[in-house]
């Protein structure tokens, strides 16, 4: 940390719970004298900042151990970040489900819960699914809340800065829908509303089959598919927030639509659901012709989109999911076409969170933004210059 020299007491004080926070996060407790050690700070400023946390309930003194070998003098006072001092949720909202994660400042997952809902269901019955679904959550672990500090929320379609939905397809009543705002009538805590496929690239990021890698698509295979991008380990929105919608590549001059590629019977597909699509991949596995024909177009449409996409960011992974991800045939076509027309081709892998990779993500989302409140030095001294 670099030295700030007639700086604003207020800011002084932010800065250095932010280094003590940091210090004490994660371990199982340290001494004044560690502290001071590790953050560089005077022994007052550490006793002041620590006692000054221990007010707000951030900070704890760890009981003295017991049993083992007794030291004389009496032993050095232990403190501890309290991760139970408030709490997280990762929501999902998805075309049949709704999905709620409850977690710790420390992002420990606490428990989770899911209600499923229709397909053709109004905005208000699918909130109301959800609202259901966060209450049974926080009732079984016990927790207020009051004690929520962030919510993230992954929903389908191009989502503005303010959480509103710009434009939402896949469910109805969902363009033009002021989600975040709805949402508030059930939190006082800020609210971060995501795409799904990006929140669930950021939690595939955080503790799915891409954690280490910080260049990565994820792509939301289905119907319309669309996909989520980390560059750098920072998320991907583009200038509007519609970034990675591949859903749309076939409007340009492969107008070539899903009901087209799967049907079996030379008309469109009808309902165009995933049951229907469920079945015409049964077909194909038990031997049907026209069944396969219709599953290889699709398929190779897929991977033509996917690939479009990764010639304009080569990553080094792209990580599969959504509900085609369990489809046969997907990743061999998938790994052919990258290898031909990329100088370095990405490794491809299926979804290792799988349906819990919106939640999930959503979950980071709210942590970040309470590390960003209460960790982040660096935040802390730039919004002040």
């Amino acid at each position: 940390m670099g030295r700030l020299t007639g700086g604003d007491p207020s800011l002084l004080r932010r800065i250095n719970s932010a280094v003590v926070l940091h210090a004490l996060r994660g371990g199982d407790g340290a001494t004044l004298t560690e502290i001071t050690r590790v953050t560089g700070l005077s022994r007052p400023t550490v006793e002041g900042v620590v006692e000054g946390l221990g007010e707000a309930g951030l900070v704890v003194e760890v009981a003295a151990e017991e049993g083992g070998a007794r030291k004389q003098g009496r032993p050095a006072r232990r403190f501890r970040f309290r991760a139970e001092a408030g709490h997280l949720l990762g929501l999902e909202i998805g075309a049949h489900r709704v999905a709620a994660m409850l977690s710790d400042l420390e992002g420990r997952v606490l428990g989770t819960a899911a209600k499923q809902v229709g397909e053709t269901a109004s905005a208000d019955e699918r909130l109301e699914r959800l609202r259901a679904a966060v209450a049974d959550l926080l009732r079984r672990a016990g927790v207020a809340r009051g004690s929520l500090r962030a919510v993230g929320v992954g929903s389908p379609g191009i989502v503005e800065a303010d959480g509103t939905v710009r434009l939402g397809t896949a469910l109805p009543d969902w363009t033009g829908l002021p989600l975040a705002d709805r949402l508030r009538r059930s939190f006082t805590c800020p609210i971060l509303v995501e795409n799904d496929a990006n929140t669930a690239a950021v939690g595939e990021h955080w503790k799915g089959v891409a954690t280490g890698t910080d260049d990565i698509v994820f792509v939301m295979a289905g119907l319309s598919p669309g996909a989520g991008s980390l560059i750098g380990g920072r998320l991907h929105r583009g200038f509007g927030g519609a970034a990675g919608e591949i859903g749309a590549l076939h409007l340009l001059g492969r107008e070539a639509t899903p009901e087209t590629l799967l049907s079996t019977t030379g008309e469109p597909l009808h309902p165009l659901d995933e049951q229907a699509v469920a079945e015409v991949f049964r077909l194909a596995r038990a031997g049907d012709a026209r069944a396969r024909e219709a599953v290889e177009r699709f398929i190779e449409r897929l991977v033509h989109d996917v690939a479009a996409l990764v010639l304009a960011l080569d990553p080094e992974l792209v990580v599969v999911g959504g509900w085609a991800a369990g489809l046969d045939g997907v990743l061999a076509p998938l790994r052919s076409e990258l290898a031909r027309f990329c100088l370095r081709p990405p490794r491809v892998a299926l979804s290792l969170l799988g349906e819990a990779a919106v939640a999930t993500g959503a979950l980071r989302l709210a942590l970040d933004h309470v590390e960003e409140q209460l960790f982040a030095v660096e935040s802390t001294v730039t919004a002040r210059r």
